[in-house]
């Protein structure tokens, strides 16, 4: 038969479980994409038509 575990241990296992948590969801978060070999080569569209006004205006 298993032993009865402490509230004081079944809560320092959760704590530590959503320090984890949390520190892996602002690791995740500041892991932003690589950087472009040529500094514009990531905003280039190429063959693209370039608008004045991209929502029609009423009459």
């Amino acid at each position: 038969m298993q032993e009865r575990t402490s509230t004081t241990e079944r809560y320092t296992r959760g704590f530590a479980a959503a320090v984890v948590a949390v520190l892996t969801l602002i690791l995740a978060a500041n892991a932003g994409p690589a950087r472009a070999a040529e500094p514009g080569s990531a905003y280039q569209v190429r063959g693209a038509v370039q608008m004045e006004h991209a929502v029609p205006t009423a009459p």
